[in-house]
């Protein structure tokens, strides 16, 4: 049926609907404001720190609490539940930094946000000790609070994690 057979009502009913799909719902309670603002927040300054650390600047574990729930998935040498800053840097870091000649270069390719929770998908490249080249794929799902990353769950390739650490 064409458009102009249709009574003007129904017209501009099926106009406003198909604005309403194509324009983003925003909300206007004010309470909702500071979730956009700390999505915002959240997401540059991880950003900030991704930055940072391919520049040599510094490191987004600077932006770990002291006591940060930090998961490594899968099953690696690493893999497992680190509760506290200390012992993730410790246990889990050390153990990868020691086999390698030079820092992980990361290259952010997406960063998702919403509220506390920041997802950060990257790859990371560094020269290991015996001169092979280190690459990974990574999904970390990080939450802040207060600037700060309190717990982190971090995804991915274990198989070429395992590799690099068996190098010793």
């Amino acid at each position: 049926m064409a458009a102009r057979s249709l009574p003007r009502c129904c017209r501009l009913a099926g106009l406003a609907i198909a604005m309403g799909l194509a324009v983003p719902v925003v909300s206007a309670h004010a309470s909702d404001a500071p979730t956009q603002a700390t999505t915002h927040d959240n997401a540059a300054q991880i950003r900030a720190a991704f930055e940072a650390w391919r520049l040599g600047q510094g490191s987004v574990f600077d932006l770990l609490a002291d006591d940060v729930v930090w998961t490594v998935a899968g099953d690696s040498p690493v893999s497992g539940t680190y509760r506290s800053k200390q012992a993730f840097l410790d246990e889990a870091v050390a153990p990868i930094t020691a086999r390698l000649a030079t820092p992980i270069v990361p290259q952010v390719t997406r960063i998702v946000a919403d509220g506390a929770h920041v997802v950060v998908l990257w790859q990371g490249t560094a020269t290991a000790r015996d001169g092979s080249t280190y690459r990974n794929h990574y999904a970390w799902h990080l939450e802040l609070a207060d600037g700060r990353i309190v717990r982190a769950t971090a995804f991915l390739d274990t198989w070429a994690l395992a590799q690099l650490l068996d190098r010793g």
